[in-house]
């Protein structure tokens, strides 16, 4: 080694060479007092890697060396580190949700399309809403659940517009498509034990293909037309019947109460002519006088000449108007009267 003057720092290499002898030397002295305090501090942040959260809504599943031995609630929970043990956190409240027929509001043509009962080509789009009821199949049954969740939408969906004709799938039984389609699906994913729940199933869309879309419509809305003017008539027909029928019974209660009307005038006048024939079988004279007297009070009241017998009239001189009106009645003098005085009984 060259000798170097007072002050000149030593070369890079022999600086490194002696920090490494400095820090050999240092290791051999203090290692073996210091190894049981790192292997502690490792063995620590080891065991305190077990401590794990479950978030309210979410299950903990435990995994023993790869098998499920233990499921955990919400809350600080506690594992053992791995290898040994290894926690899959699931959540078991979220509605989660797949596209048949589009993505992200572009149609899928191949997923879309399909053959009705009656041979016709109908364009379908659903969602399926569903969430993990449980979370062992869902996580190790399977090894896409969604990818075969959405293929058995496909095949329930095929089969259910398979069975019916056109016009059901696009306007008379659009709620029974997403009902079967609901319960093919579930049945299938039950089959494959995938934890899966359904919980609801929604036909977005069922339209014929667009070359004849326009003159589907034109049938829809004929027949919604149709509907409209039947709907109309039985309402019509809902408010002219029973109106009809409340005039019909007025008329009836009318007429009973003209019956009941007149029944009860014939009776009274039935009762009345009995009462005068009694009357008149006891006085004949008297009673005729006065029925004639009654008579002629209602009829005089009413006439414009009054007729009078021959001889007294010889005795009448007549008055002319000087205006020309109509004449004034005649009176009778009471010297002329020639009705007799009614007799008086006892």
């Amino acid at each position: 080694m060259p000798l170097r003057e007072y002050g000149e720092p030593a070369p890079l290499d022999q600086q490194l060479a002696e920090q490494f002898e400095y820090w050999q030397r240092w290791l051999k002295h203090k290692l073996p007092r210091l190894l049981p305090i790192i292997i502690a501090v490792v063995a620590l942040l080891w065991l305190s890697s077990g401590v794990y959260v479950v978030d309210p809504g979410h299950v903990g599943v435990v995994r023993t060396f790869g098998k499920e031995t233990a499921r955990t609630e919400p809350g600080l929970n506690y594992r053992i580190p791995w290898p040994v043990q290894q926690v899959n956190v699931v959540s078991v409240e979220q509605i989660r949700r797949i596209e048949v027929g589009f993505r992200a509001g572009q149609r899928v043509s191949e997923e879309a399309l399909m053959l009705t009962g009656d041979e016709n080509i109908v364009e379908a789009q659903m969602i399926v809403q569903y969430r993990v009821a449980d979370p062992a199949k869902y996580l190790f049954r399977l090894r896409d659940p969604e990818g075969a969740l959405h293929a058995a939408t496909q095949v329930a969906l095929r089969s259910t517009v398979g069975n019916m004709t056109i016009d059901q799938v696009m306007i008379e039984e659009r709620a029974k498509v997403q009902d079967d389609t609901r319960v093919f699906v579930q049945r299938l994913m039950d089959d494959y034990q995938s934890g899966i729940a359904i919980t609801e199933v929604k036909l977005q869309a069922a339209d014929p293909p667009d070359a004849v879309k326009d003159a589907f419509h034109d049938v829809v809305r004929a027949r919604e037309d149709r509907e409209k003017l039947i709907n109309q008539a039985r309402g019509y027909q809902a408010d002219i019947v029973p109106r009809a029928r409340g005039a019909a019974q007025q008329i009836l209660r009318e007429a009973e109460g003209y019956r009941e009307q007149r029944v009860l005038r014939a009776e009274g006048e039935s009762a009345r002519f009995l009462s005068v024939w009694a009357e008149y079988d006891k006085a004949k004279t008297v009673t005729r006088d006065r029925l004639h007297l009654e008579t002629v009070e209602k009829i005089l009241p009413d006439v414009d000449k009054v007729i009078v017998d021959g001889k007294v009239g010889e005795r009448l001189m007549p008055l002319l108007p000087m205006s020309g009106g109509a004449l004034p009645p005649v009176v009778v003098p009471p010297a002329a009267r020639t009705t007799p005085e009614p007799q008086r009984t006892r």
